[in-house]
């Protein structure tokens, strides 16, 4: 049984393959031009593997996850250039004739993490990831299930108390300037600063700014969801600025509720090679195939 999987970034698609172990055998990286160009590579792709049991999509969004609603399976009304209404799903849907699964990008990678730490026999029932890249974003996991009803989580735009030293910035998100993506995505690199984040030491006072909201968004996190564990992925993301957002978030919590292992309780992500997304998407056919999903 082969199983399939697009993980959609605003970027890039990474288009793979895998088998009934999660494993991937071949995989495709497409870069996100137009959507004609774009799904026509990554769906003469997939139409190699004549044996595909199931594809999940995970996509960049906002997207249309309500099953009711006459836009499911559509890209919104995103800000990435000639993405907007977009029938993501309805396109390979007239391509390939078996079960899909359609989500957010986030919720591809919280379930991936999900069930990789479970299947390495830790115990937890809840979980909230969040990638901080090019944009910003969560999926949450409670009792096992994805959050969302009338649509999905938009923690990326949550808004936040503006640290001291950044009051002039105005923020780059297009809809509410300052929001969390606004003030921490890794194009604020080159709006503060004028050159990339990997340019950047880690001793600029730029990182400190960034984990100040950060934890903000992990103390929201935490005190609405109440999760067993919270992960950062995405290119902003290292070990060393998530001490930087430990200290932040201990200092700003102030004991309010324990936590009893910080560097366990906010950690970067336990599968290698950002392929959360990637193995959460093979889970999620698993799911399909055995109809624990719809």
């Amino acid at each position: 049984m082969l199983l399939g999987s697009i993980e959609a970034g605003g970027t890039k698609f990474v288009c793979a393959v895998g088998n009934s172990d999660y494993e991937v055998i071949d995989t495709l990286v497409v870069p996100t031009t137009t959507p004609d160009e774009t799904f026509s590579k990554a769906i003469e792709f997939f139409k190699q593997f004549k044996d595909l049991a199931a594809l999940s999509i995970a996509s960049f969004g906002p997207i249309e996850i309500r099953k009711d609603s006459t836009k499911y399976g559509f890209i919104t009304d995103t800000p990435k250039f000639g993405w907007s209404n977009v029938n993501f799903l309805g396109e390979f849907k007239e391509h390939f004739d078996i079960p899909m699964y359609w989500t957010t990008d986030v919720n591809g990678s919280v379930f991936g993490e999900y069930i990789n730490l479970k299947n390495n026999g830790h115990r937890l029932d809840s979980l909230v990831y969040y990638t901080i890249g090019t944009g910003v974003g969560a999926g949450v996991i409670i009792n096992g299930q994805f959050i969302g009803d009338m649509g999905h989580p938009e923690l990326g735009h949550v808004k936040l108390k503006r640290h001291q030293d950044d009051l002039n910035f105005d923020g780059i998100c297009p809809y509410h300037k300052d929001c969390l993506e606004g003030l921490v995505a890794g194009p604020t690199f080159e709006a503060r600063l004028g050159k990339k984040g990997q340019e950047v030491s880690q001793s600029n006072h730029v990182w400190d700014i960034m984990a100040y909201y950060v934890a903000q968004a992990a103390i929201q996190a935490t005190l609405t969801f109440r999760p067993a564990k919270i992960i950062f992925g995405g290119g902003v993301v290292s070990e060393q600025f998530l001490k930087k957002v430990r200290f932040e978030f201990s200092k700003q919590l102030n004991g309010y509720i324990e936590i009893k292992n910080l560097e366990e309780y906010i950690s970067t992500p336990t599968l290698e090679g950002n392929g959360s997304a990637t193995y959460g998407n093979f889970a999620l056919d698993d799911a399909l195939v055995k109809h624990e999903v719809q």
